[in-house]
């Protein structure tokens, strides 16, 4: 399995791991595959005491960080953090905060103590994930950043590579990986629309080989639908050079998510998801329920782009991680189809060994109806 990016990296496994949560990327880190921490959530000073622990923690091996900087959102041009997010705000219509706060009335869940409202936070803009970059890059274990939305900014991408770390990004199209080319990125992540958070809607099996088509010799990192070792080596034989996994560590044994969404999850089939942009203003595959039903209705608010909705949603999100139990019906759970497959618990290194074991089950079966050549 030693791909030509993996074996640049330095890992066992081309698997990547892409998680909200440090001790999985340190878990899969050290059980030879690559952990890649999502700092979208953090602050600057967050990242920082998270990364610092990582070091600790991961034996010198590598491991990456995915920021979030869309290729096209409301107010790019502005950089000062502060004024952008004056502008944001000013540009949300009350109706939207309303409408969220009413659901939420509606299905039972608490408002928040009087003086505990959250402030408007912007993020998923260069403003704010510009200072995630410079915290990652004061960390050597940190090999390679990914950008989850388009084509990262030009000073972003000169700033990784001149300090000596692979810069890459997710597409959902062909057209997309053809802008990632041409930025000259180190690699691309090629996610199908199986996959959860932001993605497309072309599913992998289809993508995959147009993404490796276009990439040339820029290595391709396939996801969207990643949970066993037999779409592993589906994605290998299409010319991946690794993967790129999410979804199914939110149930293993070290990852951080709450009692409720372990619960959701553990349930959930491979029916049970929907791309909204009710949570982030982009397609994102998360759980459907009774959140993503209403603001997807026709005759109620439509979705605002990024990062307009996040912010325009902040108040009702925060309302919903303080009040889970009565949250139930409307709470955010991201996730890909792969989650029919998320029935047990397990830790995440023996998840990792699993899937290695089953990709040489399955290479060992490809080999065996292989035609003799004597």
């Amino acid at each position: 399995m030693q791909t030509k990016l993996a074996k640049k990296l330095g890992i066992d496994f081309p698997m990547f791991a892409f998680t909200h949560c440090r001790d999985v990327v340190a878990a899969v880190s050290n059980a030879g595959g690559f952990g890649v921490l999502g700092a979208v959530g953090f602050t600057p000073n967050q990242l920082r005491m998270e990364l610092d622990w990582l070091d600790e923690h991961t034996n010198g091996k590598p491991y990456g960080v995915d920021v979030i900087i869309p290729n096209k959102y409301q107010g790019q041009d502005e950089k000062d953090p502060e004024k952008l997010k004056a502008l944001i705000a000013a540009a949300i219509p009350q109706g939207h905060r309303d409408f969220a706060e009413e659901l939420l009335d509606q299905h039972g869940v608490p408002r928040l103590p009087k003086g505990q409202e959250v402030a408007d936070r912007l993020t998923m803009t260069e403003a704010t994930s510009g200072p995630l970059v410079d915290i990652a890059l004061e960390h050597e274990n940190v090999k390679l950043i990914a950008n989850a939305l388009g084509t990262p900014p030009p000073d972003i991408i000169k700033q990784i590579q001149d300090a000596g770390r692979m810069v890459g990004a997710l597409c959902g199209k062909p057209q997309h990986a053809k802008k990632h080319v041409e930025a000259g990125l180190d690699f691309i992540i090629a996610q199908g629309g199986e996959g959860g958070g932001h993605t497309g809607e072309i599913g992998s099996s289809v993508l995959w080989p147009e993404v490796v088509d276009v990439a040339g010799d820029i290595p391709v990192i396939a996801a969207g639908g990643i949970g066993s070792g037999r779409q592993m080596y589906s994605a290998l034989a299409a010319g991946a050079q690794g993967v790129w996994a999410g979804s199914i560590w939110l149930t293993v044994a070290e990852a951080n998510s709450t009692p409720l969404e372990r619960e959701l999850l553990l349930a959930a089939t491979s029916s049970d998801t929907v791309r909204s942009k009710s949570f982030t203003g982009k397609d994102v595959r998360s759980l459907k329920n009774e959140w993503t039903d209403a603001w997807d209705a026709g005759n109620n608010p439509k979705s605002l782009g990024a990062p307009l909705q996040m912010m325009a949603v902040s108040n009702a999100l925060k309302r919903i991680r303080r009040y889970p139990d009565a949250a139930k019906d409307v709470t955010f759970v991201p996730c890909g189809q792969i989650v029919g497959r998320m029935n047990q618990t397990m830790g995440a290194r023996e998840l990792l060994v699993e899937i290695v074991e089953e990709y040489l089950d399955t290479h060992e079966m490809m080999t065996n109806i292989m035609p003799s050549i004597d």
